[in-house]
């Protein structure tokens, strides 16, 4: 504010104070003049560097953050070397032509690897249709078939075992129980379960071949069953934890208003469990497009059969050109990276009007 001569006459009021917020200090003066009978407020501001104060009470953490820092430092440098480097690394090779995975050289530059794993250009003489024709189909129908099916199922099994006074910890661990068995294990007890002369043909009398030498949409059928067993346990605990601290008050208010079952379902249970529902969506999501080891214990290998690629997904595209292709395996890494954010970020964006928190 500039300083100027004022041509009022006035005299000291009462108030007369100054206020610190956000590190600017700002001076109240207020005075009175007489002749035209009114109060003139002089406010003055000015950058002053003084500690934050709450309250009266002066705020140290801002002094102490060197010290946050240094307790953070570990697991900072851990993920710098696991987890940034590796991502950079990865980004850096998906452009590199023939890049060598023992001694680190390569040819230059180019988007071909792109275009290769997309089937658009030719890449050591020959296309490579593999990652469009299988690839991406079977990894985006295992998506969105086994995580809104994983969902549900969990979502009416939490629900029942928290209405289940008796036996409520046994059962529990019951569904928990495939969350710490071996996948491998697990996928070797399904392959026996669905054998042409399995468990599953035996009860229902038929002769249906699910396992080896199946056609693509055939073997299908065990893989979401499996894929949707084996990710139920940890859908259970976290939405089993969620329902255990919705308040009561709602259910006794539904009670006392006659509400049918399925409307507390979807009008209570489901809006105050949405915080967790995303989670779980997110996090499924996320694991469903990196499905590699269930294909692996249910078919040991991408096929149904020898030389087919009917169970192929894009990550284990990427295990399968690791060595031999390593640009190709970045490149299709890349691409998974880029769609799982996409799916990622979709999914908060509509969470702002769906989670109630």
């Amino acid at each position: 504010m500039e300083n100027k001569d004022l041509s009022i006459n006035t005299k000291e009021f009462t108030l007369s104070r100054s206020e610190s917020y956000d590190g600017r200090k700002e001076s109240y003066v207020s005075k009175y003049d007489e002749q035209n009978d009114v109060i003139v407020h002089f406010v003055s501001r000015k950058k002053v560097k003084e500690k934050f104060k709450v309250g009266g009470v002066l705020d140290n953490e801002q002094s102490n953050n060197w010290k946050a820092w240094l307790y953070l430092a570990p697991v900072l440098i851990l993920m710098a070397i696991f987890l940034i480097y590796p991502l950079i690394n990865t980004i850096a090779i998906s452009f590199m032509s023939n890049y060598n995975y023992v001694t680190g050289s390569f040819d230059g530059f180019t988007l071909d690897n792109f275009g290769a794993i997309l089937g658009l250009s030719d890449i050591n003489g020959y296309r490579d249709n593999r990652l469009i024709d299988y690839g991406f189909l079977n990894t985006f129908i295992i998506t969105f078939v086994t995580v809104p099916v994983s969902l549900i199922i969990a979502l009416l099994i939490a629900v029942l075992l928290n209405s289940l006074k008796w036996f409520q910890k046994v059962y529990q661990v019951i569904f928990f129980l495939p969350y710490v068995t071996n996948t491998i294990a697990i996928g070797m007890v399904f392959s026996v379960l669905f054998d042409q002369q399995g468990v599953i043909n035996y009860i229902f009398g038929t002769d249906i071949t699910w396992i080896y030498g199946a056609d693509r949409w055939t073997a299908m059928v065990p893989l979401f069953i499996y894929i949707v067993w084996s990710s139920l346990p940890f859908k259970i605990l976290i939405l089993l934890s969620g329902l255990q601290g919705i308040d009561k008050q709602y259910y006794q208010a539904a009670k006392i208003d006659s509400t049918p079952k399925w409307r507390v379902l979807t009008r209570i249970t489901v809006p105050a469990l949405s915080p967790q529902i995303l989670y779980l969506m997110v996090t499924s999501f996320i694991g469903a497009f990196k499905e590699y080891s269930s294909v692996v214990a249910l078919f040991n290998g991408p096929g149904t059969s020898t030389g087919s690629y009917n169970m192929y997904t894009i990550v284990y595209y990427i295990y399968d050109n690791l060595n031999t292709n390593t640009s190709l395996a970045a490149a299709a890494a890349v691409l998974l990276f880029v769609i799982i954010l996409l799916f990622t970020f979709l999914q908060l964006w509509l969470s702002k009007k769906r989670v109630y928190y």
